[in-house]
């Protein structure tokens, strides 16, 4: 089973240092993952020719360790290599190999340019000199491949250190992911991600790669109540609110209602419409999770209707408007709330509970952990951060996302798994993968009431 475990630099530096400490030589690393980032280069490469980018670190080491690899299986190879190698076992893996170097690439002829100049623990950018090696080099080649990282981009925070980096068609990750494969904008440049073991063990604390869940069908003795009584509460906008109810019928949750003032004329007739006083029809015990924030406004019935969601100790989930609203003081202790804000309403929560934190993640975290609440800080690269620590990153979602309503989507689907008797980490993550698979089942320039209903397809495909 492939690891999902993201790795920092330090936290990449520590697992390898694990694997020599128990015994394991840095050459004997540096040849496994030569050897495996070697395969992948030989499968994609389909017998042309290869030019590898050495730099002088040992992730120029494994260039090395690939480049004898592929001569040693008949494959047309050439190295460049602008610096010499400087650590021990790049050294070694110079000497074995046996084929042609040169320290210029105006002679180097290939159709495969296989990056292993700069790796993970880059961090300021690309000398002039070599960033022109780079380009030119990947300008006349036809495929291009990143050993570990691609050259100009910074590991743990995905900032690309350079201007005008070449795009890959494959990145392959050697040990562990790294930040920078599942964060943009370093992402949008690796092309197909591969990861290479070495046989790091698990890090304590590390962050983890969303996964697909595994849900399952209603127990034979189900009801709609035993499935989770989800409440929607609506405001000043009901279409918003109405939104996040279809997405939440669809959810997993077996009872959705809409606690509105006045009902809409367009819900559909599965959904049932609450008009009583809000305080009165929170009371019901049955309600299993509550969703408050999109379409509530921002006036003062805003406020008291956020106030009165909150009054209790139901499983919330936080969105849009309601985030705006929030005051540290209306939090319970203890509560299971979850909060989805896009990047604006993250820096205002951030505001909201003193939260100082440049970088979007370093945020999230920090604000899980004064807060209480869970942070699903949505966007093309969501994090997801718990009280307790826990990191996961989503991988890029579907860019056709970027129109209005799908985060009310994402807000309903949430509010459902939490009814279901998740917790609220737990049904953030399900929620989330099942945002992103609806977005890649619909057609391209989908609209969100187009994902609402089709949130169905998603959940069958991870029964």
């Amino acid at each position: 089973m492939t690891s999902a475990q993201i790795l920092t630099v330090a936290q990449m530096q520590a697992a390898e240092q694990s694997l020599i400490d128990a015994g394991t030589s840095v050459e004997t690393l540096m040849q496994v993952a030569g050897n495996g980032a070697a395969e992948w280069v030989w499968r994609i490469a389909a017998g042309r020719s290869v030019v590898i980018l050495c730099g002088p670190g040992n992730n120029g080491g494994d260039g090395y360790v690939i480049a004898e690899c592929l001569r040693a299986r008949g494959l047309a190879v050439q190295v460049v290599a602008p610096l010499g190698p400087k650590t021990e076992a790049a050294k070694a893996a110079r000497l074995a190999y046996k084929g042609e170097t040169l320290t210029s690439g105006k002679g180097a002829k290939g159709d495969v340019l296989v990056d292993c100049l700069f790796g993970s623990g880059l961090a300021r950018a690309l000398e002039a000199e070599h960033a022109l090696v780079l380009r030119d080099l990947a300008s006349r080649a036809q495929s291009l491949i990143a050993v570990d990282l691609p050259s100009g981009v910074e590991s743990d925070s995905g900032a690309l250190l350079n201007e005008g980096l070449p795009d890959y068609d494959c990145t392959l990750a050697l040990g562990a992911w790294k930040y920078a494969h599942w964060r943009l904008p370093s992402r949008s440049k690796m092309g197909a991600l591969k990861l290479v073991e070495i046989g790091v063990e698990e890090v304590e604390g590390a962050a983890q790669l969303l996964a697909k869940p595994k849900l399952s069908a209603p127990a034979l003795d189900a009801h709609k109540y035993s499935r989770g009584l989800c409440a929607v509460v609506g405001g000043a906008m009901p279409g918003a609110s109405l939104l996040s109810a279809k997405a939440a019928m669809l959810g997993g949750a077996g009872y959705v209602k809409l606690l509105v003032d006045h009902a809409p004329a367009s819900a559909p007739a599965a959904l049932v419409v609450d008009t009583d006083p809000l305080e009165g029809a929170l009371s019901d015990k049955r309600i299993s999770s509550v969703l408050v924030g999109p379409g509530l406004g921002r006036d003062s019935d805003a406020q008291n209707r956020l106030r009165a969601v909150l009054a209790g100790p139901r499983p919330t989930v936080l969105d849009a408007d309601a985030l705006m609203l929030l005051r540290p003081e209306m939090l319970e202790k203890g509560a299971q709330v979850l909060a989805t804000p896009h990047d604006g309403e993250l820096e205002q929560l951030s505001r909201t509970f003193s939260v100082i934190a440049e970088e979007r993640q370093a945020r999230a975290h920090t604000l899980a952990k004064v807060s209480g609440m869970v942070i699903c800080a949505k966007g093309p690269d969501t994090i997801l951060a718990a009280p307790d620590g826990r990191i996961f990153i989503a991988p890029p979602a579907s860019p056709w996302l970027s129109t209005a309503g799908t985060g009310d989507v994402l807000a309903g689907i949430a509010a459902s798994r939490m009814a279901t008797g998740k917790d609220a980490f737990t049904a953030a993550c399900e929620a989330v993968w099942l945002h992103g698979e609806v977005a890649r089942l619909a057609s391209p320039n989908f609209t969100a009431d187009d994902l609402a209903i089709r949130v169905r397809e998603a959940y069958a495909a991870a029964l």
